[in-house]
């Protein structure tokens, strides 16, 4: 996918970061990897990307720390420091404090992968 950065191309890139669409998708549409719309954006210092929250629909609850009960996922959202921070507040898995997506974020599994035997 090595692509020449065209003066269309750091226009279109510009436009799209700042409509807030992710690197990825940038890199797709313009036939680019990830890392080389990142690395561009970044040469042309433009604004830099916290990580996203999506936002809540107008149907869920924010949970804050003073409402989490017994049996809600406790993962955090937003930045600690914003107004948007908030908790999943999904049902947990048992013997868990997380909803069963945020459990596979925070455990590793310890078992190694088995290797296949060396075919020669």
């Amino acid at each position: 996918m090595t692509q020449e950065w065209t003066p269309e191309r750091t226009g279109a890139l510009i436009a799209l970061w700042n409509d807030g669409i992710t690197a990825r998708e940038i890199g797709r549409r313009l036939g680019m990897t990830r890392n080389a719309v990142i690395g561009k954006a970044f040469r042309l210092d433009l604004a830099k990307r916290r990580a996203s929250v999506p936002p809540l629909s107008d149907d869920k609850k924010v949970i804050q720390l003073a409402s989490l009960e017994r049996g809600m996922c406790r993962w955090p959202l937003g930045e600690t420091d914003g107004v948007g921070f908030h908790f999943c507040g999904a049902a947990v898995v048992e013997g868990k404090p997380y909803c069963p997506t945020h459990r596979d974020l925070a455990y590793r599994s310890t078992a190694k992968p088995q290797r296949s035997a060396a075919v020669g």
